[in-house]
């Protein structure tokens, strides 16, 4: 029984992982954000990969699907057909039909059959090779489906998981979370955030040293935060790698329709590992991510999602399933969105012109916006950006002058938190520091997206830009420049 008067949970008798788990892109600089808002402050929230929040909208013809499927009594309206286009209705129509109870029922724990067969069909319109809707989980959101992963990989901290550094932090906290090892790979700037083989190596036998059993290696393609994309050779390295050393390969490929050059083209590691042929093909094990949050569509709050299992044992798929069961159901607005994803309109139906014309424009604004930021970091004295070859954010490295190093000290912060914090005090924007991500000891860097709308993109690169030449001449880092004129426009 607890003691009188006292309270049962307390900090100090709440489970060590819970304490453990750190998630920065809404740690602190996000908390100094909300109570900025609180005050009565503007704030832009560049610190998440969050489109609509930022002003996106929506592409059409899922939302007119979605509008009927959530109120059918709409299809039976006589003017339905002067409202919507005969596509929109009749994918409604079909969602209705499979979607037994309609959407304020539970589906099968892995997502409804109809929905996952839609994903299927995508994977092989994608990859050119079969898989099976037996293969598929959906999920809300991708992020569910990776702790659903390391939480039935890890048995325990001699359990451990490489994860590229810098690295999106759902991986660390969930790690953490789950009680396992965090084992960071670095990855190297100097070659555009390319992959590091010899790091990988130096990693996997430190933490054998260390008495660590690697359970699964993590790639994210593009990354996140770094925005690089990998190449067909990179991913065949990385195959090999996890055949040699007996891993779970965990592709997250959240992103792969963020590409803003030709150089390096998406290719999925299932169409690799099928490509490469006996060991490989029949023995890696790999599990992939995709969601309808990022891409184009950006659907962020329908958390939609799925992973797709390649080689994975049946009896562990089964105790993943059993793992779903627990929450019964995933949200079945989400499973739709992702099916409309997967199966968007077809050439030459009524909605297909408007939905491709919604996608183009917004991929080359991506283009612009992402071009637009890099150049003007890439402008600035002390600051050095690699390309955003995809993804949605760029992560710039900022080389700080020793008085703001001591500031920062003498605050009790990070230098790249006490950067962010500066940044959020003087011009309203919130980022998020490199600490948060991982980085290369001695550097600093910050992540921000590439996602503010497009006609006020300007004012937020000059927002940046200004601070910056503010920050740098007050420490003695020389830049010029004050911060007067952005702070001015809130």
């Amino acid at each position: 029984m607890a003691a009188s008067g006292g309270k049962v949970l307390t900090y100090d008798t709440i489970a060590e992982c819970v304490k453990d788990c750190q998630y920065a892109v809404r740690g602190e600089i996000y908390l100094a954000a909300t109570e900025r808002i609180k005050a009565g402050k503007e704030v832009i929230f560049t610190n998440v990969g969050n489109p609509h929040g930022l002003g996106q909208k929506p592409l059409t013809f899922l939302r007119q699907v979605m509008a009927l499927v959530m109120a059918p009594f709409l299809l039976e309206d006589p003017r339905v057909s002067d409202m919507f286009p005969g596509d929109a209705i009749a994918r409604a129509r079909e969602y209705l039909v499979h979607v037994k109870g309609g959407f304020g029922a539970y589906s099968d724990s892995k997502g409804n059959p109809y929905v996952r067969q839609e994903v299927c069909d995508f994977i092989e319109r994608r990859d050119g090779h079969r898989t099976s809707p037996d293969n598929i989980f959906l999920t809300n959101g991708a992020s569910e489906a990776v702790r659903l992963v390391l939480r039935t990989a890890i048995r325990g901290p001699s359990d451990g998981v490489m994860v590229p550094v810098p690295q999106y932090p759902l991986y660390s906290a969930s790690v953490a979370l789950y009680s396992g090892t965090f084992v960071g790979y670095n990855l190297c700037e100097a070659k555009g955030w390319g992959l590091d083989t010899a790091s990988l190596n130096n990693a996997l036998n430190e933490a054998r040293r260390n008495g660590i059993t690697l359970r699964a290696l993590v790639f994210i393609n593009p990354g996140n935060p770094t925005g690089n994309c990998l190449t067909v050779e990179d991913l065949r390295q990385l195959v090999r790698f996890a055949y040699d050393n007996r891993l779970v390969l965990m592709a997250d490929e959240v992103y792969q329709e963020n590409i803003y050059q030709s150089k390096t083209p998406f290719t999925s590691c299932k169409k690799v590992l099928a490509e490469m042929g006996y060991p490989y093909s029949s023995s890696v094990e790999l599990v992939s991510f995709h969601t309808v949050s990022k891409g184009v569509y950006g659907e962020c709050g329908l958390r939609g999602g799925y992973m797709e299992l390649t080689n994975i044992d049946q009896r562990v798929s089964d105790e993943m399933y059993k793992l779903c069961s627990i929450n019964l159901s995933p949200n079945v607005t989400g499973q739709v969105a992702m099916g409309i994803m997967c199966n968007p309109p077809k050439p030459g139906s009524e909605s297909y012109a408007l939905h491709m014309r919604e996608k183009e424009v917004l991929l080359q604004s991506l283009i612009r916006r992402a071009r637009s930021i890099v150049d003007a970091f890439n402008g600035l004295d002390g600051v050095t950006c690699e390309e955003t070859e995809g993804a949605l954010y760029a992560f710039p490295k900022i080389d700080l002058p020793r008085a703001a190093i001591d500031a920062a000290k003498a605050a009790g912060k990070a230098p790249d938190v006490f950067y962010c914090l500066e940044l959020l005090k003087e011009t309203g924007l919130s980022c998020v520091p490199g600490s948060g991500f991982g980085q290369a000891e001695g550097t600093y860097h910050f992540r921000t997206t590439i996602l503010p709308a497009e006609d006020t993109f300007q004012s937020v690169v000059d927002g940046f830009t200004s601070f910056h030449r503010g920050f740098m001449a007050k420490y003695g880092g020389g830049g010029g420049g004050g911060h007067s004129t952005w702070r001015a426009r809130l």
